[in-house]
């Protein structure tokens, strides 16, 4: 995870001030956010979702009432199969079709739009986010922006030039040009050319796939579309947008954002939303299934395995948009895990911050990072947080075999354990231990404790079986007594030196005798963690 800003001001509150001041006071405040469903909605999509989701807070805290939009884009073509579909020539069939039209491949929903939609509807819940969903296949259907197409085949030449404006001479428009384009009612496939508009309502065309020639009147059609650089503005104003992040490539010089900033103007007598650029995302590390080779791309469910709720907000929320940054799936989460605590101990005021303007940074994060906004305010949790280290909590659940029960109870039996309001958040940071110890911890990082009378002997020489034996009947037998990791490493070292072996050596012997393995868990704390009995009961062989 990338450092975070230095400035007191986090980013979203920022741009919620910005808001405010561009758009000035308004009894409702529209922000928006959108994709097309073309494939998996993978993780960089997603950030600019909870980006939206942050700044849509940020006002909330201000007092201001906001309407959260997602469009979904579920009526623009299907252009291209993406490598990780099933039924991949099933699915060529319907190239050129609109999205909405494609059949689901799995078989689970009515579409193959429909059926990536529903995987992002499912998933953003559990992170707090809550938008309202715009079908933009139901709304063109429903001719709701015959008023708009129109206005666009009216300002023709403007938009032509609009769009040339940020072309060189070899990609300027060349010949006849249209702001539309027409879904053929009889093979439904966009391979369709326009013919002449009758400057009123009707649209002729004729498609070169089937054949097809109509006159379409533009209020009741049901395929006729506007091209994407004039779509995306004619929504703004339609929706009257105030706030609407993009990504770099939107964002690039003479990219749609500036054509399309130029046509709401120009054409809708709309002045373009509030916005800013926010960077792409890498990926560090697997998580099960998921391969680049393959086509998989990682999604917000993916992430969920690995993070909790909590932990996924604050990936963003502690990260600028215009920063580049690399998601982790490898032994960088128990960093992640780790930063996310101490941020958690300084607005909770269990840890000492640098300054105050250190204080309110972290906990203007902490709080962004939360799923649970009452009353749409962003606030801090009501029950104060459990910590068990992340890498602590995968060595648990690796010694009760992972059972998930089993670690929770070890940690309510111990000195200091979680109250019963602790649990739900503990068991959700449990779950993704698990995950992350079975799919995606490198193999040094894993474990499991030998059964009962299953020796290591023959990696063992006997002065190792003797130091075992020493460490067995000196340090485990009385392992309660030891107040602390520093009290029992102290005596490890003491039984090294008394069975005449360096404290690597024995290290190593106790390792092999437990896991099987010449290095593990730092050894003092990894004793105190396994219940006496049971590591008697290993040792006992020896």
């Amino acid at each position: 995870m990338e450092k975070k800003n230095d400035a007191a001001a986090h980013w979203a509150d920022e741009t919620a001030a910005r808001i405010i001041r561009e758009k000035g006071g308004k009894e409702l405040y529209t922000c928006a956010s959108g994709i097309t469903p073309s494939g998996t909605v993978h993780i960089g999509n997603f950030r600019e979702i909870i980006s939206v989701d942050l700044v849509v807070r940020a006002l909330r805290d201000l007092g201001k009432k906001v309407r959260f939009i997602y469009s979904w884009d579920d009526y623009d073509v299907f252009r291209k199969v993406p490598k990780n579909m099933p039924k991949q020539e099933e699915l060529k069939n319907y190239l050129r079709f609109p999205i909405t039209m494609v059949p689901d491949p799995w078989g689970r929903d009515e579409s193959y739009a429909r059926h990536h939609e529903v995987d992002v509807e499912t998933a953003l819940p559990r992170v707090g986010i809550a938008p309202e969903y715009l079908y933009q296949a139901e709304r063109y259907r429903a001719s709701r922006y015959a008023e708009g197409i129109r206005r666009a085949l009216e300002h023709r030449e403007t938009l032509k030039n609009i769009l040339d404006k940020f072309r060189d001479e070899e990609h300027k428009i060349q010949g006849e040009w249209w702001p539309v384009s027409v879904f053929c009612s009889s093979c439904n496939r966009d391979e369709t050319d326009i013919d002449s508009w009758d400057g009123e309502w009707g649209l002729s065309w004729h498609c070169s796939a089937c054949g097809c020639k109509e006159t379409t009147d533009i209020r009741t059609a049901k395929g006729v579309k506007l091209g994407w650089r004039v779509d995306w503005p004619m929504r703004w104003e339609y929706e009257k947008v105030d706030f609407e992040p993009a990504g770099k490539d939107h964002h690039s010089q003479g990219g749609s954002f500036d054509t399309a900033r130029h046509v709401c103007k120009d054409v809708y007598n709309w002045e373009a939303p509030v916005t800013f650029r926010y960077d792409f995302i890498g990926i560090k590390g697997g998580a099960g299934k998921i391969s680049s080779s393959s086509g998989e791309v990682v999604d917000l469910g993916d992430l969920l395995k690995v993070y909790t709720p909590e932990l996924v907000r604050y990936l963003f929320a502690g990260t600028r948009p215009n920063t580049e940054f690399t998601i982790s799936f490898d032994l960088d989460v128990i960093k992640i895990y780790e930063d996310y605590d101490r941020t958690e101990r300084i607005a909770w005021k269990m840890e000492a911050p640098k300054d105050e303007a250190a204080y309110q940074r972290e906990k203007r994060i902490y709080e962004f990072s939360q799923v649970a906004a009452p009353e749409g305010k962003t606030m801090m949790p009501l029950v104060k947080p459990y910590q068990v280290p992340f890498r602590h909590l995968c060595n648990l659940i690796q010694i009760a075999d992972g059972d998930i029960e089993k670690t929770i109870a070890s940690l309510r039996n111990a000195p200091g354990g979680p109250s019963e309001e602790q649990i739900p958040a503990l068991s959700a940071r449990a779950v993704c231990a698990k995950y992350w110890v079975e799919q995606c911890a490198p193999e040094e990082f894993r474990f499991k404790l030998k059964a009962p009378g299953e020796a290591a002997s023959g990696l063992l020489s006997d002065a190792e079986k003797a130091a075992v034996r020493n460490l067995r009947d000196n340090v485990i037998a009385s392992i309660e007594t030891y107040a602390d990791d520093k009290s029992c490493a102290e005596a490890l070292y003491k039984t090294a030196e008394d069975s005449g072996l360096e404290g690597k050596a024995l290290f190593r012997a106790a390792y092999q005798a437990l896991i099987g393995k010449d290095q593990g868990p730092r050894l003092a704390n990894f004793l105190r963690s396994i219940s006496k009995e049971r590591l008697m009961g290993i040792l006992a062989v020896y």
